[in-house]
């Protein structure tokens, strides 16, 4: 058997793309959550209060300089030891991205916020607009379309990222090509090269589009 026919052997191929969507799925999943929580983190970021700040920006720092690996070992093996919280690896895995997601918006929403010129604020109030209808109508439509194009680099990110849940036990795409090498170690030992060269390239045609979507909209809303 040659290395590559590994790959059009059985449904070897198939698996690969299922192991791709279980990625896509907790990316995406990951992000849904993420969003709302980012923004109303972001909020709570902008608050002119120090131990607001304080607080939020503890969380924002831990969450950034924590690997996401070692927040996964941490959720799905920690958790279970210390409070007998089983989760299953897709949970702990859209559960770790979701509080690392939110971070990461939380912060790229009080950005926008503190971007926004003063003078906006100061026409909302000579229209007797509300601080609650200033935010509803005027600077969150304003945050939002901002945070668009970012939050879709943050999917390609997720998505990548998606490749260390195979450590906890997900059965996702890098998962799927390893199974297979192992699997055919024997008749096709050097397959490994074309199983990770596939790989390669889901996550690129998964990535790319999303990245040159999030630049377009980047670029076509600055100006």
């Amino acid at each position: 058997m040659s290395d590559i026919s590994v790959l059009f052997e059985g449904n070897a191929l198939w698996r690969l793309l299922g192991g791709l969507l279980v990625s896509i799925r907790v990316a995406m999943l990951a992000l849904l959550f993420s969003i709302p929580l980012g923004v109303l983190f972001g909020l709570f970021l902008s608050v002119k209060n120090k131990f607001c700040q304080m607080i939020g920006r503890i969380y924002l720092e831990a969450l950034r300089i924590m690997p996401q690996l070692v927040l996964l070992f941490l959720v799905y093996f920690g958790f279970t030891r210390a409070f007998g919280w089983n989760f299953s690896g897709e949970v702990s895995a859209v559960l770790v991205f979701t509080l690392w997601g939110a971070a990461e918006l939380g912060d790229l929403v009080r950005g926008a916020i503190s971007s926004i010129p003063r003078h906006q604020y100061l026409s909302a109030s000579a229209l007797a607009l509300s601080k609650k209808q200033t935010y509803l109508y005027i600077i969150l439509p304003q945050t939002i379309r901002r945070l668009v194009p970012v939050s879709i680099n943050l999917a390609t990110r997720m998505i990548k990222t998606t490749s260390l849940i195979a450590l906890i036990g997900v059965v996702e795409v890098l998962k799927v090509g390893q199974q297979i090498i192992e699997g055919n170690r024997y008749t096709a030992p050097k397959a490994a090269f074309a199983i990770y060269a596939v790989i390669f390239f889901l996550y690129f045609f998964s990535c790319w589009p999303l990245s040159v979507l999030g630049k377009r909209l980047e670029k076509k809303w600055s100006l």
